[in-house]
């Protein structure tokens, strides 16, 4: 299930994340890649543990934890701490399958990847290339979105950032582990819990279908979650 969640950041926080990379201490990216994608990473990222990086982790995270659609869509129990990336023209991200746990650095904490989620911080006129092309069930999906919004994807998915041929291509990156690790799984409980709101805004009365699939929804979670 690809989920598109805009307006994650407010532009202004857009402002402020790009103000916090500039001038930032940067490292290669293949410093926090496993064996086989660090073959075909080629990018940077902001410096751990910078406090730069520091109040950009705290702001995106403050800014998932009031979006009410990345919460439908993901179910989060753990997020990675999000990493901050540039692609300069000629980089690329090639075709990989992102790691399974993933240790949170410094911490003894492992977070188990059951979604990935791409926060675009450039706008798609800033930059040619750079596409995220993700490998769905029928087709390549290839995903250039607007500065602050969000892509979430299965994090089974094969899929690589297109080669950057001109400009700045800006974006964070994190994984979630979801309290509900089974991607079909998920995709139902999305697409039930939307229905349900569809349903609710519909109507000014209380309607008794909406309790009866607000009770099928959480038996439904009680079911498959594992918080």
């Amino acid at each position: 299930m690809l989920v598109q969640v805009p307006n994650v950041l407010t532009p202004d926080e857009v402002a402020k994340c790009r103000a916090l990379m500039e001038r930032a201490a940067w490292d290669d990216g293949k410093l926090t890649a496993g064996d086989q994608s660090a073959v075909v990473k080629d990018n940077q990222q902001v410096r751990y543990g910078t406090p730069e990086q520091k109040e950009l982790v705290e702001l995106v995270l403050m800014a998932l934890g009031r979006n009410p659609l990345f919460i439908t869509a993901s179910l989060p129990l753990k997020i990675f701490p999000p990493m901050f990336s540039r692609y300069h023209p000629g980089q690329s991200f090639g075709t990989h399958v992102d790691n399974a746990i993933r240790n949170v650095p410094n911490t003894p904490h492992r977070v188990r990847t059951d979604v990935s989620a791409t926060l675009f911080l450039a706008a798609p006129e800033e930059y040619d290339g750079g596409e995220l092309v993700v490998e769905d069930v029928y087709a390549a999906q290839r995903v250039k979105l607007p500065s602050g919004h969000l892509i979430l994807y299965p994090t089974s998915s094969v899929h690589h950032v297109r080669a950057v041929t001109r400009g700045t291509r800006l974006a964070a990156v994190f994984w979630v582990q979801s309290m509900v690790r089974d991607d079909g799984q998920r995709t139902i409980l999305f697409d039930l819990d939307t229905a349900i709101r569809n349903l609710r805004s519909s109507s000014a009365d209380q309607n008794p279908s909406v309790v009866q699939l607000t009770a099928i929804y959480h038996n439904l979670l009680r079911r498959w979650a594992d918080a």
